[in-house]
């Protein structure tokens, strides 16, 4: 226990205690914009359809634009991503609330939703390129680098149960408006933060990546796109237990429980996600994928025959146990197998399967439920669950790309940064790597 509070001490001590604090407020509004989004058009319209339109289309435009700006954000830096997004969003989400309240038609609330959706400043994966490229530029060991992905991993799912709870809770107090106000307000305030906090410094863009003789790019090892294809699993897991959950709620007549029983899960994901940080480097990472969606197989399967509140608080509650090992081994194999240069736009692509197989199967399983009852939904996530597990066991993860170079740093910027002995000089020409000492400890 001691060993893992000194380890996340060293990760706050790269990132500064305000970083952590920031992205996190910068993330919830990717939390509240789809759920909001389908409250607010649906108490506005009237039409269940219309506001299920809106909120596709907003999780369209996230899934088809995220990976671009994570790439824009590699080779520009992310301080003029994440301003520009966090404008844009922050206006077209504001835009959002007014065609809703003031009765636009289906099609220009969809086309303001895709707009909204494309332009989701992406904190979640952008924290996370900047936290590992602050460890690796510190020369941290494995074990810290495993602890920023469980500190990013946690911010992630308690993001994702606050954010619909507090849109929830805005609905039942005063308006979905108001919790859809709320965050672009979040988004015009943290996201703009985040870009201007003095760590932006290590991510402020770097060359394109080295080109094959073809002229093409070069492409990464098979196990990326493996781990691309199990988060859209992990996603539509999470799809078939909201749609399930929403069903048996309702079925029992508590569907004012279905908020409750998902956060119970997000809960325990969080925590175990947190403790993760402890397990010993020996306990590598393509172990840790086996056992992470084989964990995620035999805890959803009691899903089919969940039949009570009780019982599904019980067994969605243990399932949550599987979900943050599955998520952070991930973008930990991530981020081990792309070249940092390509870092942030291999992260957005991660994050971007997970929203389309979420999206994807959320629509499916609803259908499903429909046919079938609360099984039929869950038997998605059961589904999924498998073929994740065969993913993990079938896919060659070969020796993690080293990091020798931990940072790219444009001169004019190297030279305002402290530098240990043996690292670069300040006067670095452009376009080099700095691999400087620098504490953000009181930021």
């Amino acid at each position: 226990m001691v060993g893992t509070v000194d380890t996340y001490r060293k990760v706050i001590a790269l990132t500064g205690p305000l970083l952590p604090l920031v992205s996190f407020f910068a993330r919830l509004p990717v939390a509240m914009a789809q759920f909001g989004s389908v409250l607010l058009v649906a108490e506005t319209s009237g039409s269940l359809a219309t506001a299920g339109v809106v909120g596709g289309t907003l999780s369209a435009g996230q899934v088809v634009c995220g990976p671009v700006l994570g790439r824009i954000a590699d080779r520009r830096g992310q301080r003029p991503v994440v301003l520009t997004a966090a404008a844009v969003n922050a206006l077209a989400t504001g835009a959002l609330v007014a065609g809703a309240l003031g009765g636009l038609d289906t099609v220009p609330l969809a086309l303001i939703g895709a707009v909204a959706g494309a332009s989701v400043p992406l904190i979640g994966p952008l924290a996370r390129t900047r936290s590992v490229a602050l460890a690796h530029r510190a020369k941290a060991d494995e074990g810290v680098v495993g602890a920023v992905h469980s500190l990013e991993g946690t911010l992630d799912e308690v993001s994702f149960v606050i954010g619909p709870a507090l849109v929830g809770l805005a609905a039942l107090l005063a308006h979905p408006a108001v919790a859809l106000g709320g965050a672009a307000a979040l988004v015009a305030v943290f996201a703009i933060a985040y870009a201007l906090h003095p760590t932006a410094a290590v991510t402020a863009g770097s060359p394109a990546p080295a080109k094959t003789t073809g002229g093409r790019r070069t492409r990464p090892p098979g196990v990326v796109y493996s781990v691309r294809a199990s988060l859209a699993l992990q996603g539509a897991m999470f799809g078939g237990c909201q749609a399930g959950i929403a069903a048996l709620t309702a079925e029992l007549g508590a569907p004012g429980q279905a908020g409750i029983v998902y956060a119970a899960m997000g809960v325990v994901s969080a925590a175990v996600g947190l403790a993760l940080g402890a397990l010993p480097a020996r306990f590598g990472l393509r172990l840790r994928w086996r056992v992470a969606t084989a964990a995620a197989l035999l805890l959803s399967v009691p899903l089919l025959f969940t039949g009570s509140l009780w019982s599904l608080y019980a067994v969605v509650t243990v399932l949550g146990a599987a979900y943050a090992p599955h998520l952070i081994t991930a973008f930990s194999l991530t981020e081990r197998h792309v070249e940092p240069a390509r870092l942030a736009e291999a992260m957005a692509f991660a994050a971007s399967s997970l929203v389309a197989g979420q999206a994807l199967a959320l629509a499916l399983s609803g259908r499903l439920a429909e046919w079938y009852g609360p099984s039929g939904a869950f038997a998605v996530a059961v589904g999924a669950a498998a073929l994740s597990l065969a993913l993990a066991l079938l896919t060659r993860v070969p020796a993690a790309r080293t990091h020798t170079v931990t940072a790219f740093i444009p001169a004019q910027q190297t030279a305002s940064l402290d530098t240990s002995p043996g690292t670069a000089s300040p006067d670095t020409s452009p376009g080099t790597s700095a691999d400087t000492t620098h504490s953000y400890a009181g930021r």
